[in-house]
């Protein structure tokens, strides 16, 4: 039997997405403060397309979107609320936000340096877009977890594919 292993990944859970969106488009619809704009949340596949009549409705926009985020638990980390305002058609403005998903090289090497640097016997194999943990003990293997989850990394992390 194989030692005990899991996972570390940074992916988004577009079902939890598509419902935070869902409720942001309705908030939206139903607010005083939103009557008659042209105000629009367009899920695309790697980017969210945020639509207002100007820079301030704009932000009243991505302030609601964060919420319910929030609240159907996705990370923000995974979103890049950064990017600048561009105009678009029918005097809007529009951002593109772009969903981080996967683990960047640089991503897994932090992760890895997490675990060398906690001195337990667990290895870390970087496998593309995610870093397998493995070792003897299962304690251990819950100690990186907890080490990962208190690590204050800019990005967000899941684990998947517990294996005891």
């Amino acid at each position: 039997m194989s030692d005990p292993s899991f996972d570390v990944v940074s992916e988004i859970d577009r079902p939890e997405l598509v419902n935070a969106i869902n409720q942001a488009i309705g908030e939206i619809k139903t607010r005083f403060d939103f009557k008659g704009s042209k105000s629009e949340i367009k899920l695309e596949e790697e980017n969210l397309t945020l639509t207002s009549d100007n820079e301030a409705k704009l932000e009243s926009v991505i302030d609601v979107l964060i919420n319910k985020m929030a609240k159907r638990g996705l990370g923000l980390k995974s979103f890049d609320f950064k990017s600048k305002v561009e105009p678009a058609t029918g005097n809007t403005v529009r951002m593109k936000v772009k969903i981080k998903n996967g683990l960047e090289k640089e991503q897994t090497k932090e992760i890895t340096k997490v675990v060398k640097d906690s001195k337990l016997k667990v290895t870390a194999t970087i496998m593309g877009t995610s870093v397998r943990i493995q070792g003897k003990k299962k304690d251990d293997l819950q100690e990186i977890m907890r080490m990962l989850k208190n690590a204050d990394l800019p990005f967000d992390l899941q684990f998947q594919n517990f294996k005891g």
